[in-house]
């Protein structure tokens, strides 16, 4: 059973128009907020309640646990994100799923990069809304591109602009005029994680700071430029969790909806 807005519709008018019973309806609509695996519970209704489709975080599942829960959302017909994917672990559900693509730089598993509209259906074209995907360095890539390609899969247009830290501050200058066209900037710094102060102090568009785990001894695998970017004194930021690419783009999406 497919669980988009259409079709739950069309069972509904069925009933209505008496052309389909009550129990069949439950029958077919019983699963719908979620569905209970032995290890897992899996929320069809969060696409209804988020806007935003099932995401899968591969760390400590097994590879049959993975390929259930896969199976089971790929049945209802709503879009389908694995994050934090080995590529060795992909080797083995490619197997198994024909057309689950993958990304090695953002470890992250996907069926198909349509966009996903709001009302639990795929449109090709997609909403014409773009958000910057800003990094200090090429080392935070993994971060940006599961923050980018997420986006991609939610509906919006993510513009990469890589190796921008503030070690070289004309880097990020030159890009300003591109910035300012965006609706949202997702800014992915390790090591002090200033990048984030910078260009909020620097732009209107909502800043969506992620610190990642990239430096040397002292930035504590994240930790200094987590506080770093909690502590700013530029006016707009939002901060992430460490690495948490992933959050970023679903927030950035939030703060961009045309609802």
């Amino acid at each position: 059973m497919n669980f988009t807005a259409k079709s739950i519709t069309k069972i509904l008018k069925q009933v209505e128009s008496r052309k389909l019973s009550s129990r069949r309806a439950f029958e077919k609509l019983k699963n719908l907020p979620y569905e209970t695996l032995p290890f897992a519970r899996i929320d069809h209704h969060r696409t209804f309640r988020k806007g935003f489709p099932e995401a899968i975080y591969a760390p400590g599942k097994t590879v049959p646990q993975l390929e259930k829960i896969i199976r089971t959302v790929r049945r209802s017909g709503h879009p389908l994100i694995v994050t934090r994917l080995e590529q060795k672990v992909y080797e083995s559900l490619r197997r198994k799923f024909k057309g689950l693509l993958y990304s090695k730089e953002g470890r992250i598993a996907y069926f198909r990069k349509n966009h996903f509209e709001r009302n639990g259906t795929f449109s090709k074209n997609g909403k014409d809304v773009t958000v910057a995907v800003l990094t200090g360095g090429t080392s935070d890539l993994p971060v940006a591109e599961e923050a980018a390609i997420t986006l991609e899969l939610i509906g919006r247009r993510a513009l990469r602009i890589y190796d921008c830290g503030v070690a070289g501050l004309h880097r990020l200058l030159d890009q300003l005029p591109r910035l300012n066209e965006t609706k949202a900037i997702i800014c992915i710094a390790g090591m002090e994680g200033a990048l984030a102060s910078v260009v909020a102090g620097l732009t209107d568009r909502p800043v969506i700071a992620v610190p990642t785990s990239v430096g040397y001894g002292a930035s504590f695998k994240g930790i200094t430029p987590l506080l770093t970017m909690l502590s700013s004194c530029a006016q707009g930021v939002a901060v992430v969790n460490i690495d948490n690419g992933f959050g970023a783009a679903c927030f950035a999406a939030s703060v961009t909806s045309p609802r």
